[in-house]
């Protein structure tokens, strides 16, 4: 699997150590940044990353800033983006099962690396079930997504 992992500088480290360890799981990893510990706006890798996923450079995206709350609203605002924040494993793949969710928003500032290890493992080990409950629901999603985007 292609994965994109962006951070801002709160998330920095995390980002680094989570990028070895999907490099470990055997999967292909695109990283659109940030590279330091020096302060930069979350939204901005936010949009690198939706972007990457958006155009199919990568499957799914890891997103990651201090508490994981505006990197994920920041992401949202990309049409065809599902991106989650999870702090448990049942979420982290549960999301990608019923919701499609093809980003993990972490707060690095809110889960050990420990933790976060165990939400990425889940998260890209998952596939959307492709029930019709669930595939009604995301229709419905992308409707809601479109008529905004239509009122622009």
């Amino acid at each position: 699997m292609r994965v994109v992992l962006g951070s801002d500088h709160a998330g920095f480290e995390m980002k680094q150590n989570i990028l070895a360890f999907v490099r470990g799981l055997g999967h292909e990893v695109l990283d659109v940044g940030t590279n330091s510990t020096a302060p930069v706006d979350y939204p901005d890798y936010a949009e690198a990353l939706g972007m990457a996923v958006r155009n199919h450079q990568a499957d799914r995206g890891i997103l990651i800033c201090g508490s994981g709350v505006g990197a994920s609203v920041a992401v949202n605002k990309i049409p065809g983006i599902r991106a989650g924040l999870c702090h448990d494993t049942y979420s982290a793949h549960q999301g990608v099962e019923h919701d499609d969710t093809n980003v993990l928003v972490l707060g690095s500032r809110v889960i050990a690396a420990e933790l976060a290890h165990e939400l990425v493992k889940s998260f890209l080990a998952a596939k959307f079930s492709g029930e019709e409950r669930h595939v009604r629901r995301l229709e419905k999603v992308k409707i809601l997504e479109n008529r905004f985007l239509a009122t622009k």
